[in-house]
């Protein structure tokens, strides 16, 4: 058994206080990729639509987005 005084504490590898800065800038870039699929989607015609593209910038638009949520869960105190 482990006693609970010789176990180290653990420290997060993201600093607490940039919480709100990844926020900002992640869901910033999210947004910013979201409106250029949206933009793409309206302008393109279905002759001009490429997949490859629709789907790399979907991809980009989610990844920066869920770790924007996941940065604001956490600068909000919901420790995920």
């Amino acid at each position: 058994m482990i006693d609970i005084d010789s176990m180290q504490r653990y420290v997060s590898p993201v600093n607490p206080a940039v919480f709100p800065h990844l926020t900002v800038v992640l869901l910033g870039i999210g947004i910013f990729f979201t409106a250029w699929f949206f933009v793409y989607e309206v302008t393109s015609t279905k002759f001009t639509r490429d997949i490859f593209k629709e789907l790399l910038v979907a991809l980009v638009a989610a990844i920066f987005s869920g770790f924007g949520v996941l940065f604001l869960l956490l600068w909000v105190g919901i420790y995920v």
